[in-house]
């Protein structure tokens, strides 16, 4: 099983070991303002190919790569005007910008699936200071079994992972609790390829420019979380109910209610208060508490769509696709 160390106690023995597991391509599960990352050196081929191997993930979905700061970002993309701009306003954060890959990158292409695009980005938090110690960019999708729910803290790794994992480092739950936002530009256009912590509200606010929203799930994989079928539990999923099953779990959203709800297996609220931050917080970690109840189906109550609430109901769609 895996060793788990608490960052908050022991930063820097976290830093250590994490480092020493990276040199030998040995993947850590770090944590990340997101979700927790299953973090491999970016430059080394046995080291990716542990990472598909460990998460079961088809090899022509590409790894991001997160980097400590701009220069390592400089080292291995080429940025436009309107790309740097937005990794200057929302760096460190939740923003993956596709750019041009430099032709001198030590990045394997492994992490880029062939492609001659990487996704970047440079988190907050820990791992940022393990990649600036360790000094290379680290691919690092989240730490689960690939389509299923994304981890928010290190015991949801310990679960699923942990009998395959040398080493988790422990931060507590994340706090954005949804994947990065995904952005390419193209010809000074703003592409969304995923919805997730950062409002692309806040991206067209500061730009100007309307962000153009993908035309439809399982298009052209050119960035992670782009397959039709992902975000899965185990159970079955049932969106926008308008009543509950009997032995059905329910998740529902601000306070409101569901007929048939008493007869429910669990009953969760992602945010009594309809706040969307904290529904995005509680998404992935609700998720895994009602499959564990053991119920067949999981029953959602309807989620607002504007806002964070727009990447919510791309996981949750994605959640209810026929599975892959």
């Amino acid at each position: 099983m895996a060793e788990i160390i608490d960052t908050r106690i022991e930063p820097d023995r976290a830093i250590e070991k994490a480092c020493a597991a990276l040199s030998e391509g040995e993947p850590v599960a770090i944590p990340t303002e997101t979700v927790y990352g299953l973090a491999a050196d970016a430059t080394n081929a046995d080291a990716i190919s542990r990472i598909y191997e460990m998460k079961g993930r088809p090899r022509f979905n590409p790894l991001i790569c997160h980097v400590s700061d701009m220069a390592m970002a400089e080292a291995h993309v080429v940025f436009d005007p309107l790309s740097r701009r937005l990794a200057e306003a929302f760096w460190p954060g939740p923003l993956t910008l596709i750019l041009p890959e430099r032709r001198e990158s030590t990045v394997h292409a492994l992490a880029s699936a062939g492609l001659e695009t990487l996704g970047i980005r440079m988190p907050e938090g820990f791992s940022r200071r393990v990649i600036s110690h360790f000094g290379r960019p680290l691919a690092a999708p989240s730490a689960n079994t690939s389509g299923k729910i994304s981890p928010t803290s290190a015991a949801h790794v310990e679960a699923d992972l942990g009998a395959k994992l040398g080493l988790i480092l422990d931060a507590g739950p994340a706090e954005i609790g949804l994947e990065s936002t995904i952005i390419k530009v193209e010809a000074g256009r703003l592409r969304l390829l995923r919805p997730g912590g950062l409002d692309a509200a806040e991206i067209e606010a500061l730009t100007g420019l309307t962000v153009g929203r993908p035309e439809a799930a399982g298009a052209t994989i050119e960035a992670p979380g782009m397959l039709a079928s992902h975000y899965a539990p185990g159970a079955a999923v049932r969106l926008n109910a308008k009543d509950v099953r009997k032995g059905e779990a329910l998740i529902r959203f601000g306070g409101k209610a569901l007929p048939g709800e008493s007869a429910a297996a669990i009953v969760l609220d992602l945010s009594p208060s309809g706040n969307l931050r904290e529904a995005a917080a509680n998404l992935f970690d609700y998720m895994k508490r009602a499959d564990a109840s053991g119920v067949s189906s999981i029953a959602f109550g309807p989620v607002p769509s504007e806002g964070l609430g727009e990447a919510i109901v791309d996981r949750l769609e994605r959640a209810a696709a026929p599975r892959i």
